[in-house]
């Protein structure tokens, strides 16, 4: 078994020996046991928070090189005209703690300009459709927006799922809420 022990950060495919495509469910996993592309098996040895993305490369004890894939997968992709409707849609989205998948859409003959994607939930699907989104059923690779205090370089998780903040602290930021 090929032991993976080193995050590389994102690749070119050129550069690896090999490549391991994952669905986003087993990527956010630190430990895991998977079989590469070409067949070989694989053991994930990673520290434990950042999800896997997708172009991403590991590194094994003996210097070999994986290169990370999103694997296809059931999505819902949610279309809406570009600025304060799709920043309406992210935000209340994005307000339910799921994972989401942002993006420009390529399809510019149909006047709508981005896109907000995630897994199939049929109380998301009924928000984004309340919300004026058209709503595509189908497969597609999932690799979701990192979250904001990942790409700040904030390694530690710091997570608040209890929004009612009456109590005391010590860390150096402010909570701020939209009202």
């Amino acid at each position: 078994m090929l032991k993976l022990t080193e995050r590389l950060g994102p690749i070119a495919a050129s550069q690896a020996d090999d490549s391991l495509t994952l669905p986003f469910d087993l990527r956010i996993r630190g430990r895991l046991k998977a079989v590469s592309d070409s067949g070989r098996q694989l053991g994930l040895f990673l520290d434990r928070g950042p999800v896997l993305r997708d172009g991403e490369g590991l590194c094994a004890e003996n210097g070999e090189v994986v290169r990370v894939h999103a694997a296809v997968e059931p999505v819902v992709t949610a279309r809406i005209a570009a600025g304060l409707p799709l920043a309406r849609l992210a935000y209340h989205l994005g307000n339910r703690h799921v994972q989401l998948a942002l993006g420009e859409d390529d399809q510019a003959s149909s006047g709508l300009r981005g896109f907000v994607r995630f897994p199939p939930d049929h109380v998301l699907e009924e928000l984004a459709e309340r919300l004026g989104a058209t709503l595509e059923h189908h497969e597609a690779p999932f690799d979701p927006e990192p979250g904001a205090y990942t790409q700040l370089g904030h390694g530690a998780s710091h997570e608040h799922h209890d929004h009612d903040h009456d109590h005391d602290h010590d860390h150096p930021h402010e909570h701020t809420h939209a009202q």
